[in-house]
């Protein structure tokens, strides 16, 4: 038995537009189901690759730890993103937003509590450096920066627009907001 294929292939940036910039939300929104995951910045669609299984397991046992302990008016969430402008949009690994909830999958940032991202070698500058002032300057009021091997947590709290680390652990994180957490870091750990 052998696979058939239409002859069509795989959705890819349009180079032209992607020297142009001129990709919007709205047309992320309409890619294909096939197509690869795609954050917008200042109009250029940027692929992002997918996650090895370490990055997917420290994110799902993330979201489901936030599941559990997170209080009934905050949902957790993964494989959603937050449409930063017309032509930005990024998809952390790992968000909490303010319910309700609606079916989508790009969310305002004021709906937005907290995004997480799980650093690899391949996303490293971005979680680092980029996101981390992309996502304050949309008002985002935390970001958890999660380093593996050995998996640390660095949470921050906006402040005066900026990020701060309000703490950081490698056994376990405690914080006061966006809700009184406990977090030992062996239940995110693969």
């Amino acid at each position: 038995m052998t696979a058939e294929t239409s002859g069509e292939l795989a959705w890819a940036p349009n180079p032209v537009r992607q020297r142009l910039g001129n990709y919007t939300v709205e047309e992320i929104l309409d890619l294909p189901d096939e197509a690869p995951r795609v954050e917008l910045d200042n109009g250029v669609a940027v692929v992002v690759p997918k996650p090895a299984y370490h990055h997917q397991e420290t994110g799902n046992l993330l979201w489901l730890w936030l599941r559990q302990h997170a209080p009934a008016e905050l949902a957790s969430a993964t494989d959603v993103g937050v449409a930063m402008s017309f032509a930005d949009s990024l998809e952390p690994d790992v968000m909490l937003l303010r319910r309700p909830v609606p079916n989508r999958h790009l969310f305002q940032p004021d709906q937005v509590v907290l995004v997480a991202e799980v650093v690899s070698p391949s996303t490293k500058r971005r979680d680092r450096l980029e996101k981390p002032v992309l996502y304050a300057r949309a008002g985002i009021p935390h970001y958890w920066r999660i380093e593996q091997e050995p998996v640390h947590v660095f949470a921050y709290d906006l402040v005066n627009g900026t990020y701060e680390l309000a703490a950081d652990s490698a056994e376990e994180l405690v914080l006061s907001a966006p809700f009184d957490i406990k977090l030992p870091i062996r239940d995110i750990t693969p």
